[in-house]
């Protein structure tokens, strides 16, 4: 197994960096993932290399003003989420152009998913794996919580990003600092009922494009992503096959998963070991 990092441009001149995982004996397969908001593609490393030690050869990136795309300086990056969708079709058509024959499985994970809508190279994909993404509405959430999303949306992002000119997560120590026009989209979409759909342009969508086989994933006790949140994403692939999964952790004798748990390597005989079953064998006709 090898892996090596890869600089790809983007049209905005805010290049992303990708990392290939490479496996000495190829099953003609390749995997993406498609990191949460402000999450570096270095979490997904275990997951990339069980993967790549099964024959897969496997992509994580960096979405544009984070980690290895971070770029001169956060606070000057001009991206927003459509360049983001941008940088996840980016690295899907770069998998392709590596290994034309390959059959290619997008994995998603939060707002990864949410990106699929504005993905212009969609198409390429031959199965989509959709890990707790979800609508980020904060009416959509209950109790406490539905509290805690609003305050976010409508007062912890709009100050701390007109303070600091991006929007400063690692000094609120949530995830990666995200660019400000990232974090102001996100707001939008999170004080709308109909979340990005309420402000998309019908030029910008390519959710009919999503034909291929969807899986779709839950857990309980996501509190960022619980599971009519996820429901809700689920509903818009209505060309796909989708197969809906809220996953009870007690049925696979496994403990709690939550928002992050699905990439931890304790799960590789579990989680991991389903995620191989349902790439392999597609089990939606």
């Amino acid at each position: 197994m090898k892996h090596k990092v890869i600089e790809i441009e983007q049209s905005n001149a805010h290049s992303i960096f990708t990392t290939k995982f490479t496996s000495e004996i190829s099953n003609a397969k390749s995997i993406v993932i498609s990191s949460a908001t402000g999450v570096l593609q270095s979490y997904y490393s275990k997951f990339a290399e069980h993967f790549c030690a099964l024959g897969f050869t496997v992509y994580t990136f960096d979405y544009s003003g984070i980690g290895l795309s971070h770029g001169k300086t956060v606070k000057n990056n001009t991206s927003n989420l459509y360049d983001w969708a941008s940088n996840q079709a980016s690295v899907l058509s770069f998998a392709k152009t590596e290994n034309p024959e390959h059959k290619i499985t997008l994995i998603t994970h939060s707002i990864g998913g949410q990106l699929i809508a504005f993905n212009k190279n969609i198409k390429i994909v031959d199965s989509i794996i959709t890990v707790a993404s979800q609508s980020g509405y904060w009416n959509i959430f209950d109790g406490l919580e539905k509290v805690k999303m609003f305050l976010f949306w409508n007062a912890v992002i709009p100050i701390a990003t007109s303070i600091y000119g991006y929007f400063p997560a690692r000094k609120l120590k949530l995830f990666e600092n995200i660019p400000k026009k990232v974090a102001y989209q996100w707001r939008n979409w999170g004080n709308k009922k109909d979340y990005f759909l309420s402000q998309a342009k019908k030029g910008d969508l390519y959710l009919e494009s999503v034909t291929c086989p969807v899986l779709v994933l839950s857990f309980p006790n996501d509190r960022f992503a619980p599971k009519k949140t996820v429901d809700w994403l689920a509903n818009i692939f209505t060309n796909a096959k989708v197969d809906r999964q809220h996953i009870e952790p007690k049925a696979l004798n496994i403990p709690d998963i939550g928002h992050f748990g699905f990439f931890r390597e304790r799960f590789d005989t579990s989680l991991w070991k389903m995620t191989e079953s349902w790439i392999e064998e597609k089990p939606i006709s």
